[in-house]
């Protein structure tokens, strides 16, 4: 090296290998992202990953298809990156990791939407085509902000439900489920949403409280003497009335039965308002309730009442009401509450349903005045023509002037609602078609399944893996006690159901079969909008046409999406699946699509294939804020992904999702935005020093071969393997926030505490090609490959943009992950120590700083005593053990225990390294140098052997 000269004195501070990279310290990400998006897409990054795993074995990570509706949130983030992050951890892995992006695309939601900008009276066919083109301009903008989050995919062939040949692709599925044996019509209790003017599935349910009115009802006993004899009496005194509770005043009108419980006992009570029929066990509270003083004339099994007769409550009021209620006995009436009885609207409920149809109640007898938009019929006796919530007060009036209304009471209750209009739903009995769960007969069954649909979802479930395994029991307790699925909704806006029905006997055309292929091809060619133009004559001809109905009813929402890797992952992505087996190796969604989407895709693979569609379920926590309330508008308390995009970055935002711990709920707020932002900070200044101080290094003409190395560059290579094998055994369960932790202790502890530390005097005043510093570069070069490749899936603008100065000028996600060979264990244990050790030396000489008597470590001699074993490890670091100490001097001696005593030097400091030696001035032509700068500047160099 050449001197330098600066007002008459040596410049040594450029004789120093300095570190030096075009690698910015600042990221600039907000600014620079939009373009790194761009160029991924322009030169079709994802499809060269492809082409680079050509033959490799496949990876298939199955897109939960998001809504086709709104801007993204910070849940659509979340969920898009942790599928990104696991995508691109197997693709590392040398997996062919492949990923469509999805979007459900049919269903209510959207044609709320148009309703609302185009109101009401639209036809089937402008609703449909309005929208079609609404869903495709919301598709537009959020793929826009997917990719904006560094998410790699198939962007330009990516799947909608709407496409013609995923919608034919439905129909297809949809009749080989018939084909098993499971679909079947009938008419059943189903939920019902006034909003939506359709049924609706479990999976469309959640729970709120709702504010109602109980009511005690009186029914008049129509045959007193039969149910003295029932008590064992001779006689009644009194009128006498069996008393029922309930917290919906809207079914009595259309009761129809009472339910008793065949094992309970029942008491007849005496009172100033008649002979009152209670569950013995609720006497006393019921007298309480109607503030009357009561006695217990008998008490029998309430097998005993069973068939007897009761008025209902309005008999005396309208002759529209002059019924008779029997007593039907049930194992679902409980004394847990009420009086023991129940009243039964089998249109309004499941259990009185299944109730009354099993007691011989036809169900062309079952009475179902509510319409499908809330109101009772017109021609409804009393109440015509209401809507059954406003009703309610009028209900209880007419209770309370005909003498049946013992008491009522406002309460708040748990209630279902319908989780898009966040309004009370109700159970209404419809002809709708359903797949059945349990043992039956369906319709036009070709091909029978071995075995129930429940008994093989709940196998398919063992065989699953479940992430977090908490997982499991929730869907296995889903499956184990839900009702038939109730697939049918009677909307515009969704794939057909193309069932002709005959206008007589309600029967299936025989030719149904046949029609759903014809169906499939029609609306592979041009859409569900083709099959809603042709006409019931064009399908059957002219001789059937008159005698058949078409069904205007579609196939519900979650048949569109549950069935997706039937068409998706076989049909118009022919390349995205296994040849045997599941399709998807993993399904990933929030936790409540275990009753969604997770749910109905397993049953529909099942139905269809006796399996589920998945390996494996990875279930993710919403987005909520510090204090753990869910992120909403209302309350102003979100994260908005293309505000911080804007201000932060998209890379903090996937920084922050791979550091939370996504089994559970997910926090962020600014605050906890702020704290992402410094540990990326500190993760890219550790990037940029590994880059800056291999800016001059070529592997293929500088390396040092490995067994060469100097042993702590062998160690720091023997730790980066040992921390690869606990970062890729996190990655291989889909663990994110363990890697960002270790990932932050690895480089400000391993590196910048310790082997960054040591090494940045031998970087630094060795000569530049030495073996010295070659052989620290070598170490820093594989650590460097090794590190961005640990990284690359959550900081993957960062990792590509570094991968540009030291990669082979192809993506980062081209590679896989290195190879750092089997950890020595031996070497570890050894260097482990001498860290303790270099720790409790730390300790002391910041002890002597802090007390002003010394500046830096490297102006302290260090007198160490210790024990024989770490007498022998220090001692076997002969002359490079103060480099490792960063010290100037050190003296070794032997001791009963560890002892370290820390003095100032009394020797001078090289202008050039810094350190305090006795040879300073040596060479008179250097005044300011001591003896190994000038071996390195103008000498053979010095000689490194360990450190």
């Amino acid at each position: 090296m050449a001197d330098t000269k600066t007002d008459g004195a040596t410049d040594y501070r450029a004789t120093l290998n300095l570190p030096d990279t075009p690698f910015p310290m600042r990221g600039d990400l907000p600014k620079r992202e939009p373009g790194w998006v761009k160029e991924w897409h322009d030169e079709g990054r994802y499809q060269r990953l492809r082409d680079a795993r050509h033959g490799a074995p496949k990876f298939i990570l199955h897109d939960g298809p998001p809504y086709a509706n709104g801007q993204i949130h910070m849940g659509h983030a979340v969920n898009k990156i942790l599928k990104d992050m696991i995508t691109k951890a197997r693709q590392l892995e040398g997996y062919d990791a492949l990923y469509v992006p999805g979007w459900d695309c049919h269903g209510l939601p959207i044609e709320n939407a148009i309703e609302k900008k185009y109101g009401r009276n639209l036809s089937r066919d402008e609703m449909q085509a309005k929208s079609r083109a609404y869903a495709t301009e919301q598709i537009a903008q959020q793929m826009v902000d997917f990719q904006r989050l560094g998410v790699l995919g198939e962007w330009d062939h990516p799947y909608k439900t709407m496409d013609f040949a995923n919608e034919a692709g439905e129909l297809r599925a949809f009749k080989r489920v018939i084909e098993r044996g499971f679909v079947y019509r009938g008419l059943k209790p189903v939920y019902w949403c006034f909003d939506c003017g359709s049924s609706l599935a479990e999976f469309e349910i959640e729970y709120a409280d709702k504010k109602s009115q109980t009511l005690d009802v009186a029914f008049k006993a129509h045959d007193p003497a039969k149910l003295a004899a029932a008590f064992g009496l001779p006689s009644l005194a009194k009128d006498a009335f069996a008393v029922i509770w309930t917290t919906t005043a809207w079914t009595i009108p259309a009761n129809q039965a009472i339910n008793l419980n065949p094992e309970l006992d029942y008491a007849l009570v005496d009172t100033e308002r008649g002979l009152l029929v209670l569950a013995a066990s609720l006497v006393e509270m019921c007298m309480n309730r109607y503030a009357l003083d009561g006695t217990v004339l008998a008490t029998v099994k309430g097998e005993k009442l069973g068939g007897l007769e009761f008025e209902h409550p309005l008999y005396d009021v309208n002759a529209g009401f002059r019924r008779l209620s029997p007593v039907y006995l049930a194992d679902y009436a409980t004394a847990d509450d009420g009086t023991g009885l129940v009243h039964s609207s089998p249109a309004y409920g499941l259990d009185d349903f299944n109730s009354c149809v099993a007691h011989g109640l036809s169900y062309d007898d079952i009475l179902n005045p509510v319409q499908g938009n809330g109101s009772y019929a017109p021609d409804f006796p009393l109440f015509g023509g209401q809507n059954i919530w406003k009703a309610v007060p009028v209900i209880i009036q007419a209770l309370r002037d005909a003498g049946r209304l013992m008491t009522t009471e406002a309460i708040s209750h748990s209630y279902p609602h319908c989780w898009r209009h966040k309004t009370p739903v109700i159970y209404r009995a419809a002809a709708q078609w359903f797949i059945r769960m349990d043992e039956g007969e369906g319709v036009f069954t070709k091909d029978k399944a071995p075995k129930t649909l429940r008994q093989t979802a709940l196998e398919a479930i063992e065989q699953t893996t479940f992430y977090p395994e908490n997982g499991k029991a929730r869907l296995h307790d889903m499956i184990a006690n839900r009702p038939d699925w109730c697939i049918s909704r009677q909307r515009s806006w969704g794939v057909p159901i193309p069932f002709f029905l005959h206008k007589d006997s309600g029967e299936l055309h025989p030719r149904t079969m046949e029609i759903l292929d014809q169906a499939a091809a029609i609306v592979e060619q041009g859409g569900i909008e083709a099959w809603s133009r042709v006409t019931t004559e064009e399908i059957l001809g002219a001789e059937d046409a008159p005698h058949y109905t078409k069904s205007t009813d579609i196939l519900e929402v979650w048949f569109d999406s549950g069935s997706t890797f039937w068409h998706v992952l076989r049909g118009t992505h022919p390349n995205v699946h296994h040849e045997t087996g599941p399709e998807a190796d993993l399904y990933l969604e929030g936790h409540d699509q275990h009753r969604g989407w997770f749910h109905s895709s397993l049953l529909i693979a099942c139905a269809l294939e006796g399996r589920a569609p998945y390996r494996g379920l990875l279930t993710h926590g919403f987005t909520v804020d510090s204090q753990g309330r869910k992120m909403s508008k209302s309350l102003g308390n979100g994260i908005d992904p293309q505000e911080v995009n804007k201000k932060l970055g998209a890379e903090i935002t996937r920084l922050w999702v791979a550091a939370s711990d996504y089994s559970g709920d997910i926090a962020g707020d600014d605050k906890i935005l702020a704290r992402v932002v410094d540990a990326y900070r500190r993760i890219r200044n550790t990037l940029r020093f590994l880059l800056a101080n291999t800016s001059d290094f070529d592997i293929a003409k500088d390396a040092v071969p490995l067994d060469q190395l100097l042993e702590i560059d062998r160690y720091a290579l023997a730790r980066a393997a040992e921390f690869q094998a606990e970062i890729l055994a996190h990655y291989k369960v889909y663990e994110f926030h363990p890697v960002v932790a270790k990932l932050q202790v690895y480089c400000s502890e391993d590196l910048g505490a310790f082997y960054l530390d040591v090494l940045k005097d031998r970087l630094y005043t060795t000569a530049p090609g030495s073996h010295a510093r070659r052989s620290a570069q070598t170490a820093l070069w594989h650590i460097t490959q090794a590190m961005l490749r640990w990284m690359a899936p959550f900081l993957s603008f960062t990792a590509e943009e570094a991968w540009k100065f030291c990669g082979d000028g192809r993506s980062i996600f081209v590679q896989t992950y290195s190879d750092l060979g089997t950890p020595d264990a031996a070497l570890l244990a050894r260097w482990t120590r001498i860290r303790e050790i270099r720790d409790a030396v730390n300790k002391e000489i910041e002890t002597v700083r802090t007390a002003g008597q010394v500046g830096s470590s490297l102006q302290a001699n260090v007198a160490i005593a210790a024990a024989a074993d770490d007498h022998a490890l220090l001692a076997s670091l002969a002359d490079d053990l103060k480099f490792v100490l960063i010290t100037s001097a050190v003296t070794l001696a032997a001791g009963d225990a560890l002892s370290i005593q820390v003095t100032a030097s009394a020797a001078t400091k090289c202008e050039r390294c810094w350190h305090w030696r006795d040879d300073v001035g040596h060479d008179a032509a250097h005044p300011g140098l001591c003896g190994r700068c000038t071996s390195n500047l103008y000498g053979a160099g010095e000689q490194r052997t360990l450190a």
